[in-house]
């Protein structure tokens, strides 16, 4: 059951984000197989530094104390394995010793199971992260009707100094306490005769029953999780549309293969099957339900990657395409380093050297790689943030242009000079950047200059007309359109418009300005006044002046406003400027844009 517990604790939370999906998968490979032993060694306790001798019986380590004694079971040598048990000091009988070391077989055969090699320790010292007192650690469990008793080993010293790892005295002291009156169905189904033939220890017959009970779990498996899935598709309508149904198809075979496993471990333990084929099956099960999570994780991989590269493809975007090509190799890379590192761990192999020359060996290159590293990452945030896309027009620092590229390593803009610019996407990222192609409206703000012959009705009335062209134009945002006579110039009296512009691009906005401005200049003429020069006037002989009639003719209008109450100053009332709404006609008259 532990095998199950320990296998099942390496979740797996696939989160569906193109943009960042790939780094949780490295990030999830290495919380994945911090579960496998050899990778997970905290020392939370301190330990004291004591010479280690070499036992004959190789005691000097949990893992070495349990393969020990397994081994001598299976060679049914049980003088050897009662070297591996803490007897009380009234028990000094080699046979009363060996008896206990079968009674110990036959609780572990019928109703007990022992860790997997690879989960205990292979440290002198052992675990000391594992909320057990210091030099006792817990190797298995054996589970009674009444309660489950904890298997521990107990370092202790030897008449010669030595520290070794035997079974505890506890454990001896509980399992005279569990009834050896229980036969298991294997000890029914198997004629006795078939008990003679033995291979490693164990009964050909054990070994053929295994194989047909992991059989038995993979079909019933396959059963279960395929009515599942029928089911999960009958009520479930997403599961048969992409992306889930993608994900059910990349969990079938993993899920079978890990579900096998955990069914195989139960049977063969209610089977009542030998604890010494147990042991040879638990690397088994391990490196198989190890297996199934990286099935599990290169399928999610593969099909995430091709749903990335479809969507990629639909935008266009083969900058985001070779990013997630990249992505999905490494990750692949990844998945398969830390595959190896889980499946040589299940035998024992120490590679924690391996893993501090590789991680210093990184370092190195991450140093050395440093601007390429840092280049990709901007890169991905450009992809990933989409800030800008090919074909906007934008400002990256003091850089305004076109892009016309975004790669892996840096970006291209097409300047208003025609030249070509080319900016790493380490530095690119870190810019402020201006995107006008987001632009929601386009701004218009222009500042009028009039003579200062004009007469201040004059004024009013430019201020009055203007605000009509905004008010009634239907390219012009309302709010926050304004005009306002704003200064005395050095020159001229200036009246500032401001206005925002309903328009799709740049050159949208251009043709109705232009619009806009062609208006203003007939209100202008029609005013009797005149727009002003930064220049000095010399007057050597009399001119004609202002025009007298338009000039008559405004301070008539601006007198009829005053007479009627209607003049539009300081702004004009809702109900005037629902009157003007829409009525400029927009192309004017005569354009060919007109419909």
């Amino acid at each position: 059951m532990y095998l199950f517990t320990n296998l099942f604790e390496m979740k797996i939370n696939p989160i569906f984000q193109v943009k960042l999906l790939f780094v949780f998968v490295l990030f999830f490979n290495s919380a994945t197989f911090g579960q496998i032993p050899l990778l997970n060694k905290s020392n939370s306790k301190e330990t004291i530094d004591e010479p280690v001798l070499n036992d004959p019986w190789g005691r000097n380590t949990p893992r070495g104390s349990v393969r020990g004694f397994i081994e001598s079971i299976a060679a049914k040598n049980y003088q050897k394995a009662s070297h591996y048990l803490h007897y009380p000091s009234d028990i000094d009988e080699a046979e009363e010793r060996e008896n206990i070391v079968l009674v110990l077989k036959h609780l572990f055969d019928k109703k007990g199971t022992i860790f997997p090699y690879s989960s205990i320790s292979n440290q002198p010292e052992g675990k000391l992260d594992d909320n057990l007192a210091q030099n006792f650690e817990k190797v298995g469990m054996i589970n009674t009707d009444e309660k489950a008793i904890d298997v521990l080993l107990n370092r202790e010293k030897t008449e010669n100094e030595e520290l070794i790892w035997l079974f505890s005295e506890a454990t001896l002291d509980a399992i005279q306490e569990v009834s050896l009156e229980y036969d298991a169905w294997i000890d029914y189904i198997i004629p006795p005769k078939l008990n003679h033939y033995l291979w490693a220890g164990v009964p050909a017959a054990q070994w053929i029953i295994a194989v047909l009970i992991f059989a038995l779990s993979f079909v019933i498996t396959h059963i279960i999780i395929f009515l599942l899935v029928q089911l999960l598709r009958l009520f479930w309508k997403k599961s048969r549309q992409e992306p889930i149904s993608g994900i059910i198809d990349a969990l079938r075979l993993p899920a079978k293969l890990y579900f096998s496993v955990f069914l195989f471990i139960e049977f063969s333990q209610r089977a009542g099957l030998s604890i010494i084929l147990r042991q040879y099956f638990s690397t088994i099960t391990l490196i198989i339900g190890i297996t199934a999570i990286l099935i599990l994780l290169w399928r999610l991989i593969d099909y995430i990657g091709d749903f990335s590269k479809k969507q990629m493809e639909l935008r266009s975007n083969p900058s985001g395409l070779s990013v997630i090509l990249f992505l999905e190799r490494a990750a692949k890379i990844a998945l398969v380093i830390f595959g190896i590192i889980a499946i040589l761990s299940t035998f024992g192999i120490d590679i924690t050297t391996g893993l501090a020359a590789l991680g210093i060996g990184g370092i190195a290159l991450a140093l050395g790689a440093q601007k390429t590293v840092e280049n990709f990452v901007g890169s991905v945030t450009l992809i990933a943030d989409r800030p800008i896309r090919v074909g906007d027009f934008c400002r990256v620092g003091q850089i305004t242009g076109t892009i016309e590229k975004i790669g892996i390593r840096s970006t291209n803009i097409r300047t208003l000079d025609r030249t070509l610019v080319t900016i790493p996407n380490g530095l690119f990222s870190s810019e402020t950047i201006e995107n006008f192609a987001f632009r929601d409206k386009f701004r218009m703000i222009s500042t009028l200059n009039f003579r200062y012959e004009s007469s201040p009705d004059q004024i009013r009335y430019l201020l009055a007309e203007f605000r009509k062209i905004l008010y009634s134009h239907p390219k012009v945002y309302e709010e926050p359109s304004r005009v306002r006579f704003v200064n005395f110039g050095a020159h001229s009296l200036d009246i500032e418009i401001f206005a925002y512009i309903v328009a799709d691009n740049n050159n949208e906005f251009l043709e109705i300005r232009e619009d806009i401005m062609l208006r203003i200049m007939e209100v202008v003429k029609q005013s009797g006044t005149g727009f002003a020069f930064p220049s000095q006037t010399l007057y050597f002989a009399k001119d004609d002046g202002l025009d007298k009639e338009n000039s008559k003719s405004t301070d008539e209008t601006v007198e009829q406003w005053r007479v009627k109450k209607e003049m539009p100053l300081p702004r004009f009332t809702e109900e005037q400027i629902d009157n003007l709404k829409n009525k400029i006609d927009y192309p004017p008259e005569g354009s060919s844009s007109k419909l």
